[in-house]
């Protein structure tokens, strides 16, 4: 069995990690940490898990959960996994970090985004950005894998097939996504209360959102060219789910049968990438609560322009069920084990 340990388990993340690894059957989950919550039982800060998973959260040190720990994963902010995941490295330790802190490759860009220093760029270069269907051999064999932000996995999976295929105009990418509300963690914050938030649309960061450097980075990868979005998030009155419409000029006329046919090409391997026929457009509802990314194709040829939809579950395929995903390959298992159960929503 792999001994497993999840940093910062009491947030939706992390217990989205402890719902699915707690019906996987090659894990065992030996350690979980909690600042805040250190010294109760994951059943009692997550009732959902009683009978499950009743094991007493506890306070981070590296060296004890090293010693129960075969590979770890980091459901902490960012800034703070890029001291924590050194220490585990150095034990020798697989680790999954679901923060931003090793997604970005140029440590100057980073520093841009997200306004502190980055105190330990050497591990850049070795980290692997954890979007299977774009690098899982490189997953495979990783050390530390970089999992992709929810609104990033959306987009980057909705755009790959057509990044080199010369059908559309590289410079006219405008992304409009809305997430669920559970997209802004669980931490106390006014506008994201039931009063607030109910009835209401909000877009946010509608200029610079920190999900765009590393959406860049690998859309300029895949197109082997400087790659620019313009990309406006908003939150919406529903708890989980992201649905990304994205628009892109076309650079010569394409049918949506052709647009089905390439994409289906592309992902006829990746189980977990659903792509619709002509016509079906995707819906959150069909995705919340699966690992499963959904997309539909449409083209306005009055406007002579592309339309991409993507739909996925922002705290599963957006973070811990691709990190599950990612453990998975890094350690020879069947990567969709784990990931197909019915679930234990809380």
């Amino acid at each position: 069995m792999l001994r497993t340990g999840i940093i910062g388990g009491s947030g939706y993340t992390g217990s989205e990690l402890l719902r699915i690894l707690a019906g996987h059957p090659e894990v065992e989950i030996t350690a979980v940490t909690s600042e805040r919550s250190a010294g109760m039982q994951c059943s009692c800060v997550f009732p959902f898990l009683k009978g499950l998973i009743d094991i007493e959260l506890e306070k981070l040190s590296a060296e004890e959960v090293s010693k129960k720990c075969d590979l770890v994963f980091l459901a902490l902010p960012h800034k703070e996994a890029m001291s924590i995941a050194p220490l585990f490295l150095g034990k020798g330790k697989k680790v999954i970090d679901l923060s931003a802190d090793y997604r970005i490759k140029d440590k100057n860009t980073y520093e841009e985004w997200y306004g502190e220093a980055h105190t330990n760029p050497e591990l850049l270069k070795d980290s692997v950005y954890g979007l299977p269907e774009l690098h899982r051999d490189d997953v495979k064999n990783a050390k530390l894998v970089a999992n992709p932000g929810c609104y990033p996995t959306s987009i980057i999976l909705g755009l790959a097939p057509l990044m080199k295929s010369g059908l559309i105009d590289l410079g006219s990418i405008v992304i409009n996504s809305q997430s669920g509300i559970s997209g802004a963690g669980r931490k106390v914050d006014l506008k994201f209360h039931f009063p607030e938030a109910y009835n209401s649309v909000r877009g946010y960061n509608v200029t610079g959102h920190r999900h765009i450097p590393e959406t860049e980075q690998e859309l300029s990868l895949l197109s082997e060219s400087s790659t620019k979005i313009s990309f406006v998030p908003h939150i919406v009155p529903m708890s989980r789910g992201i649905m990304s419409t994205i628009l892109i000029n076309s650079s010569k006329t394409v049918k949506a049968e052709e647009l089905v046919d390439i994409y289906k090409e592309y992902y006829k391997n990746e189980f977990f990438v659903r792509v619709l026929e002509k016509g079906e457009l995707p819906d959150t509802h069909s995705v919340v609560g699966s690992n499963f990314c959904d997309i539909g194709l449409e083209v306005d040829s009055r406007n002579n322009r592309v339309i991409i939809l993507s739909a996925i579950d922002n705290l599963i395929k957006g973070a811990s069920g691709q990190a599950v995903q990612n453990m998975n390959i890094m350690c020879g298992f069947k990567e969709d084990t784990g990931l197909l159960g019915p679930g234990i929503f809380p």
